[in-house]
């Protein structure tokens, strides 16, 4: 028997897509670039015939990552501010360069040696943002200039030689796994654990936002979209936790990345300092006379991207396990193509700490699939270049729009 939809389900259906239409058009930016990440890793799990996601290529990935993700957060605040940093890439070979010094030749305990190199990124930044904020010089030719001055450090420190092996305390920043405190044989529970209690803790700080805004009479996602978004994000984390848990477990470096993402998020969504730097980034002359110190502001923000192209830095060296002359090579490249492909504008006062995540690991999912299927490196930089292009030109294509 053959049955017609009533006028009130059609109505509904009609409104439902309506609703998500909107949202979608509302948030382009944020799920463009997710449902081209999921497109993409989709892609290459076929073509890799399920290599993408096995745990061992997963934790990779991570690895291989992470001093991306590390430093496209501090670069997305340069970038809101209208600014960029060509230098990040230099910053991290002179910094492993000057930790492989220091702990290889001259035998300096390597937590000591942390503290050091980290003091010193934060003067880098200071060092340059200080010719950006009070001397008014383009951070392009700043940081361009940085970037020839610290590659010729490296260099100098290394005397052109690659200086390792690294105690093993040091290596473990980025090449360690956290322990299983129930020591299974099996799956690493502590793991799971944690994948539990991250889930419990995104749905109850997405009900409470979602609480607040209804409080305050802000217009809310419908709950139906609420509620499965809550049900694909919980299935995702738990996926994720269990491949992790099938293999080592979670590694140290996606420890320090998840509370990184976390603080930058917090501070550019719900702090004053966040606020202060997207309204420098729109529009500097009127943040000035709102009352916005902007050359402190934007002085605050380079010391910031030294400290984490500093932590960038020792996270490769640990990785390799050794400091090398060519560390970094290009790595400001991928890191603010991180940024743009997740969101971020040229023109600033645009971007999200969640796009620039987004951005990183799609950039990461690229390299690392295009190398398994045994893509050429001259091939992964033509491909990486189309799709920052795309990017930037859906940014330009949508403010046109709404223009």
């Amino acid at each position: 028997m053959k049955t017609t939809a009533t006028p009130h389900e059609t109505n509904a259906a009609g409104g439902i897509m309506k609703t998500l239409t909107g949202l979608f058009r509302s948030n382009i930016r944020e799920y463009g670039m997710l449902i081209a990440l999921i497109a993409v890793m989709v892609f290459f799990q076929i073509q890799t015939a399920g290599v993408l996601m096995k745990p061992v290529n997963l934790t990779n990935l991570v690895l291989q990552n992470s001093y991306v993700i590390t430093m496209a957060v501090g670069m997305l605040l340069i970038i809101i501010t209208g600014g960029i940093d060509l230098s990040v890439g230099s910053v991290v070979a002179v910094i492993g360069a000057l930790a492989g010094v220091l702990i290889v030749r001259y035998d300096v305990n390597w937590i000591v040696v942390v503290a050091i190199c980290l003091l010193l990124g934060a003067m880098i930044g200071a060092f340059q943002g200080y010719f950006v904020a009070y001397r008014k010089i383009p951070a392009f030719i700043v940081t361009l200039a940085g970037m020839l001055v610290f590659r010729g450090l490296t260099i100098a420190l290394l005397r052109g030689e690659s200086v390792g092996p690294f105690p093993r305390g040091f290596q473990n920043i980025s090449s360690g796994f956290i322990p299983d405190l129930f020591q299974n044989e099996g799956l690493h529970i502590t793991t799971l654990l944690i994948g539990v209690l991250l889930s419990i803790l995104l749905i109850f700080l997405d009900v409470r936002g979602r609480k607040n805004q209804q409080k305050y009479g802000l217009e809310v996602t419908p709950f139906y979209f609420f509620v499965v978004k809550n049900i694909v994000i919980t299935i995702a984390v738990m996926g994720f936790c269990y491949l992790m848990a099938s293999y080592k477990g979670l590694p140290n470096v996606l420890v320090l990345l998840f509370a990184l993402v976390t603080f930058y998020a917090f501070i550019t969504s719900s702090s004053v300092i966040g606020r202060r730097i997207y309204a420098m980034g729109g529009n500097e002359k009127a943040a000035r006379l709102s009352g916005v110190n902007t050359p402190r502001l934007l002085f605050y923000t380079f010391i910031n991207m030294g400290i984490l192209a500093s932590m960038a830095g020792l996270i490769v060296a640990a990785r390799l396990n050794s400091s090398t002359p060519n560390a970094g090579d290009g790595m400001e490249l991928d890191v603010i193509a991180a940024c743009f492909i997740g969101g971020a504008s040229p023109m600033g006062g645009v971007g999200k700490v969640i796009g620039a995540l987004v951005g990183a690991f799609l950039i990461g999912v690229l390299n690392n699939g295009m190398s398994i299927l045994g893509v050429g490196i001259d091939w992964q930089k033509v491909v990486k270049g189309i799709v920052l292009l795309a990017a930037v030109l859906f940014d330009v294509y949508n403010k046109n729009k709404n223009a």
